[in-house]
C-alpha cells in the first residue's frame, strides 16, 4: 500500500509528463546534434544579424546547451523541475532567431514564406510550457506562490 501512495504522491510525474519530457529531451538532443552536424545551415538562417557573436559561435553553442538540456531531460530526475525552468530559459533565450527568420525573410526548416514563420512562431510557448509541465516546475511554482 506505501507503494502505490509513492506512486500516486504529488512530487512524482505522472505517465503524460514522463512521455512529454521524453519526447522534448529527445527533440532537444537530436536537434542539438543537428546544430553541429547536419542542420547547421538551416539553424544559421535564425541566427539574428544583430548579434555581436559570429553566427556559428551562436549556431555551436546553442546546439551545446540543446544537447545538454535534452540528456538533462532523459537522465536527471532529482533536479527535474530546475531543468524544466533551464530548459523554458533557452526557449525564451532563442526565440528571437525565430523572430529574426520572419523579419529577415530567410527560408530555413521548409519555411519559405512569411505565413508560414509565422505560423512557426506560437511553437516556441508550446515548448515553454511543456517543459514546465512535463517536469514538474509550473505545479510545484504554483504551489509554493
Amino acid at each position: 500500500m506505501e507503494i502505490i501512495k509513492k506512486i500516486h504522491s504529488k512530487n512524482n510525474p505522472t505517465i503524460a509528463q514522463n512521455l512529454g519530457r521524453f519526447l522534448l529531451g529527445s527533440f532537444l538532443t537530436y536537434t542539438g546534434i543537428g546544430h553541429i552536424t547536419f542542420l547547421r545551415k538551416e539553424f544559421l538562417a535564425q541566427v539574428p544579424p544583430w548579434l555581436p557573436i559570429e553566427p556559428d559561435t551562436v549556431v555551436l553553442l546553442s546546439g551545446i546547451a540543446e544537447i545538454g538540456l535534452g540528456l538533462s531531460l532523459l537522465l536527471v530526475s532529482k533536479q527535474r523541475k530546475e531543468v524544466g525552468w533551464a530548459t523554458a530559459a533557452f526557449f525564451v533565450a532563442v526565440f528571437p532567431g525565430n523572430i529574426a527568420q520572419l523579419v529577415e525573410h530567410k527560408d530555413a526548416f521548409g519555411l519559405n514564406s512569411d505565413t508560414a514563420r509565422w505560423l512557426r512562431l506560437p511553437m516556441q510557448p508550446a515548448l515553454i510550457a511543456l517543459a514546465l509541465w512535463s517536469t514538474g516546475a509550473w505545479q510545484s511554482w504554483r504551489k509554493n506562490k
